[in-house]
């Protein structure tokens, strides 16, 4: 049956979404509140033909259904990198994974067995029903490697103390990674074919950006008739119950009627205020409750650089407010238009309103530009120009309290049928981008389906679907690990 269905964000996982749908044949509207690019925190940004990120974004899944699609999207425009990354701590590069050796060498062996001894302690004595991001990292490689390894970084991204993190943000983001992982990795023992994403050694990636999927996918969606509406930001839901129908309201006041469905990717935070009828107080003061974290790039633009070879360095290095590093020439040569130049991205986390978020523009650059060479990094006559970009709500925090009031969330939108969250901000997951699209995959099989078959809650970091106990789908057969 045709229906149709509004989809709000036209990032990774709504366009994914109004593309499925769109060509099973309903009839899809999107409304995208940037004034002209879609991609969301994936979306490709430009300056003098300089094209680079917001953060990086690898195209690798265990989903082969996630690879087809892409694949099905941009085919021959997908080039295959090598990943490479380090860590930058006390004045030392790192290589990522890490390379037993170096750490010995780098670190000395002093230290190198005094964090030896420390992980044995934390094996022997960990710390019970850990609730923190600190608990979690520290019962798995020691306090010592805590201490030099995770806790500057993780700081800067969460602008928070690793004790107020939730211990479900290490378990997601860094499972399966250990030291038994990474001394296998560092010495090229596989164990049982088993892929820890953060270890991989090479992946996909569009030959001009990662927006070029999206912006492609959307052209595609919109040849089958699937309508994108641009500077659309929506203010409101509104729910009719006799008969099941959604209405669209936007911040020009327009209002777009008769949608079976609504899809949003939207933060939580900015969607749950605007449905009516209203939601409940405890609903209502959940989603208030939910955290972001906002994130800036400065990007400089360098000449003749002495340019470092890898992907992306995270900076370990408490007196710099830089967290990480890009080189997006070794993602792709074709992001810059003369050869001889280089385009770095500097990457800060902050919370919207505070002091680096209304920093102007030239000290932001300033800034970068004074810790670039801080680093080592370039010669200041190497760098030629600068460009800034802000991201709001680039991440959900897991902070203490932030699944409780998820679960009030899930609760109350019982009452509201036929609306589906999906994607990072949409369910207040801090997800890889093939997780998002998975869910995405889920909901369109819903809505294809006319009933509720899968349950995109259910998909994990590494976008598998975990069924319950007994759950078949059609023709009997169990639901798959991996679609």
């Amino acid at each position: 049956m045709k229906m149709k269905v509004g989809v709000i964000g036209a990032g990774p996982a709504g366009l994914t979404a109004a593309y499925l749908l769109a060509k099973s044949g309903h009839e899809v509207v999107v409304f995208e509140a940037h004034p002209h690019m879609v991609g969301g925190i994936s979306r490709t940004e430009k300056y003098k033909g300089f094209l680079f990120d917001i953060g990086g974004h690898r195209f690798f899944s265990k989903s082969a259904e996630v690879n087809a699609f892409w694949h099905e999207i941009l085919g021959p425009d997908l080039i295959k990198c090598k990943r490479s990354s380090s860590i930058y701590y006390n004045h030392n590069f790192f290589s990522y994974p890490l390379a037993l050796s170096e750490v010995i060498t780098k670190l000395g062996p002093i230290t190198s067995l005094r964090c030896f001894l420390s992980y044995l302690k934390a094996k022997m004595f960990p710390v019970k029903n850990p609730v923190s991001f600190e608990d979690w990292v520290v019962n798995n490689f020691g306090r010592l490697l805590f201490e030099i390894f995770f806790k500057s970084y993780t700081e800067k991204v969460w602008g928070i103390p690793t004790s107020k993190i939730s211990a479900d943000w290490a378990a997601q983001r860094i499972k399966g990674l250990s030291i038994r992982t990474i001394l296998s990795s560092a010495l090229k023992i596989k164990k049982n074919d088993k892929i820890i994403k953060t270890l991989i050694d090479s992946f996909l990636y569009p030959r001009l950006g990662p927006g070029m999927m999206w912006e492609v996918c959307a052209k595609k969606a919109t040849a089958m008739s699937a309508r994108i509406q641009m500077n659309a930001p929506v203010r409101g839901l509104q729910f009719k119950k006799a008969p099941t129908q959604w209405s669209v309201t936007l911040a020009d006041n327009t209002t777009h009627e008769g949608f079976h469905h609504i899809i949003s990717s939207a933060p939580i935070y900015d969607l749950i205020p605007g449905i009516a009828p209203q939601v409940s107080a405890p609903a209502f003061e959940a989603a208030k409750g939910l955290n972001y974290r906002d994130f800036i790039t400065v990007v400089l633009i360098l000449k003749n650089a002495r340019t470092f070879s890898e992907n992306w360095i995270y900076i370990h290095e408490p007196s710099v407010k830089v967290g990480r590093i890009q080189n997006f020439k070794s993602w792709s040569r074709e992001m810059v238009p003369d050869q001889s130049m280089d385009c770095y991205g500097l990457e800060y986390f902050c919370f919207e309103g505070d002091g680096m978020w209304t920093m102007e523009d030239a000290n932001l650059i300033s800034l970068g530009t004074q810790e670039l060479l801080q680093l080592g990094l370039a010669n200041k006559e190497e760098i030629v120009d600068g460009y800034v970009v802000r991201q709001p709500k680039a991440y959900p925090v897991y902070d203490q309290g932030y699944k409780e009031k998820i679960s009030v969330i899930k609760d109350e939108l019982q009452h509201y049928p036929n609306l589906h969250l999906i994607g990072r901000n949409g369910m207040h997951k801090y997800n890889n981008q093939d997780h998002s699209i998975m869910t995405a995959m889920l909901v369109a099989k819903n809505i294809d389906a006319g009933e509720i078959k899968y349950d995109p809650w259910k998909v994990n970091q590494d976008a598998e679907y975990h069924e319950e106990d007994g759950q078949e789908m059609e023709g009997g057969r169990k639901l798959p690990d991996s679609l």
